[in-house]
């Protein structure tokens, strides 16, 4: 009997150690994060595409629903995700996964922040108190949240703590060389002049050392009018830019419009995992906007 006993807890010790956590990712990028760190130990589901504007996203049934079995929600918060994320958190009734639980894990409170505003008012468009959320443009901040993704991960799931570590510090070596490469492949770009239809770029800007000299919105989020395009052309032959850039997600018709006008081509970058084809994982999306950007500059 005795014997029994202990291969039932052996069993059972086996099957808590190999169970799969339930990761819900508010971001693509953070869903393939959390599959590096986590491999075959997660289920992972990401509430948001590439193509998606994620400042604009409804609290649909089927995401609640993702959101109360999960064991861990894993967002880039400073206010990114306010319009919909708060509606998912109390909806679902997961204690788990709620702000301030070892369940909520958000990747903007481990990255400096860049474009902190010095004011708060909403006639300046969509303006983020904690700053500019776009922070995966820039690896080095990927870097600082897969460190911290996978302490998170080995707190709530304490069997598996040495797989994760060991995965982060697989993960981080490759990272580090991949990282090496692109930075030594992207040293043209430095200096690079550019326009910009939303202000999604700062820390990809801060990064390679790119310059920003317009952006097609009026204000952050909102579209820009004719007479306003026009104004940025003006802008553009007295500062030019090289290339505009805009995100996959973004509608094409204003950055479209200038560089017929301005001579100068546009580059849609993915932005994040799955914005084209090329960009399958986070090493690809870097390889992808690395090459997109040079080619437009060459």
């Amino acid at each position: 009997m005795k014997k029994l006993m202990i291969a039932a807890s052996l069993v059972l010790s086996s099957s808590l150690a190999q169970a799969a956590l339930n990761v819900v990712a508010c971001e693509p990028e953070w869903a393939a994060l959390t599959q590096e760190l986590a491999g075959d130990k997660a289920r992972i589901y990401s509430a948001t595409t590439a193509l998606q504007d994620v400042h604009h996203i409804q609290a649909r049934p089927s995401l609640i629903a993702a959101v109360r079995n999960a064991d861990l929600l894993a967002c880039t918060g400073a206010e990114l995700e306010i319009g919909w994320l708060p509606v998912l958190q109390r909806q679902s009734g997961n204690a788990k996964v709620q702000t301030g639980q070892p369940g909520y894990f958000e990747a903007a409170a481990y990255v400096r922040k860049l474009e902190i505003p010095t004011r708060l008012d909403r006639a300046d468009g969509d303006v983020h108190a904690a700053g500019n959320p776009h922070i995966q443009t820039d690896p080095r901040n990927i870097a600082l949240v897969a460190d911290a993704l996978a302490k998170r991960l080995a707190q709530i799931d304490p069997p598996n703590a040495a797989y994760y570590t060991a995965r982060q510090a697989d993960f981080a070596a490759r990272w580090k060389t991949a990282m090496a490469r692109w930075e030594k492949d992207a040293a043209p770009l430095r200096g690079t002049p550019i326009a910009v239809q939303h202000k999604a770029f700062p820390y990809l800007e801060d990064w390679l050392g790119l310059k920003q000299v317009a952006t097609l919105e009026p204000k952050p989020g909102v579209e820009p009018s004719s007479a306003y395009l026009a104004e940025v052309l003006t802008r553009l032959q007295q500062t030019p830019a090289k290339l505009i850039i805009r995100a996959a997600y973004n509608d094409a018709r204003s950055s479209d419009w200038l560089a017929e006008r301005a001579k100068i081509p546009v580059v849609v970058l993915p932005f994040t995992v799955g914005g084209n084809a090329q960009a399958k994982d986070l090493f690809a999306l870097f390889d992808d906007t690395i090459a997109r950007l040079l080619k437009a500059t060459k």
